[in-house]
């Protein structure tokens, strides 16, 4: 492998290290997305059942205690649980303005690192063509034979460089549509959420004055 990168030229150090970034990139954001995955569901059926029963403190309670940007938007949501029905609505928005950056963090840079991978595996492969043409016009001026040999070198660096960037960045591009996607349902999830919390509030609003 290292001798393969030195083959590649000095375009190569900044593939491999688009590499190891994308990398870091991807499995923090597995992780930190699993860790904020939650059954929906259940978790809006409990939060229902408690405010309908008037504990609101065991509902912000359980929001706390539980991990995720749809926890931390409905804990906004109860908090003004008292108010009318537009004030709710406007925390739990500026609630989701805090966590949807959260969860899109890091992804535009996995964006950009999938593009100039292969920027940088296009220029690789310049260099090496340009390389081999330099060594055809030094042995045309002294009237030298060119051998494959005096060219190996130029399409080493060239086809390396076009394998490396590649490398990088399609699975890199891959990581990414998937990463976008899953951040696209939890925020989905978030919408649909906070139109059942704010309904439960304001029906709840509704009983009580009646």
């Amino acid at each position: 492998m290292l001798e393969m990168i030195v083959k590649g030229g000095p375009i190569m150090y900044p593939i491999v290290l688009c590499s190891i970034i994308a990398l870091a990139i991807v499995i923090e954001r597995i992780f930190h997305l699993h860790r904020a995955k939650i059954d929906t569901k259940k978790f809006m059926d409990e939060i229902s059942d408690k405010l309908k029963r008037n504990r609101i403190m065991e509902a912000v309670n359980m929001c706390e205690n539980t991990p995720g940007p749809i926890a931390h938007i409905l804990k906004a949501g109860i908090l003004k649980h008292d108010r009318p029905k537009e004030d709710i609505k406007e925390s739990i928005e500026e609630a989701g303005l805090y966590e949807i950056p959260r969860l899109e963090k890091n992804l535009p840079v996995l964006s950009t690192i999938a593009q100039v991978s292969t920027l940088l595996g296009l220029l690789g492969t310049v260099c090496g063509l340009v390389q081999c043409f330099q060594v055809i016009q030094e042995k045309s001026t002294s009237l030298n034979p060119v051998s494959p040999g005096d060219l190996a070198g130029g399409i080493w660096q060239a086809l390396l460089t076009t394998v490396a960037g590649l490398s990088v960045a399609i699975p890199t591009y891959v990581a990414y549509n998937y990463l976008t996607n899953k951040v696209d349902g939890f925020v989905l999830d978030m919408e649909r959420s906070a139109t059942d919390l704010v309904n439960i509030l304001t029906q709840r609003g509704a009983d009580y004055e009646a």
